[in-house]
């Protein structure tokens, strides 16, 4: 292999790279707590889009419980997000014949 091709191989893997995060920038994914009264869900850049609570927690006595299932359900979304997009790093390195550790960290 020369130089131009070893180049091109390169470009190639940076393309893919760039389009798989792309694609994982457009994911959406849910995280719940609390037998599902709360939900959120994050981008697949890790940003809150919407929350809901349900109407049953919104007293004032419930404000402390609500905070927590809040932080849970959102460390519940990050988490799925997270294996998801180890998932899908994962299958692009099989697809470009690379160990999968070379592309996880890109």
């Amino acid at each position: 292999m020369n130089l131009g091709d070893l180049f091109k191989q390169a470009k190639d893997v940076q393309a893919k790279t760039q389009a798989v995060h792309q694609q994982l920038a457009a994911l959406e994914t849910e995280g719940s707590a609390g037998a599902g009264l709360v939900h959120v869900i994050l981008t697949g850049k890790s940003e809150l889009k919407k929350i809901t609570v349900d109407p049953s927690l919104l007293k004032p006595e419930n404000r402390e419980m609500l905070e927590d299932l809040i932080v849970a359900a959102h460390a519940d979304a990050r988490n799925k997000l997270e294996r998801l997009v180890a998932e899908e790093m994962q299958r692009l390195a099989r697809e470009m014949g690379l160990p999968s550790g070379l592309v996880a960290g890109s």
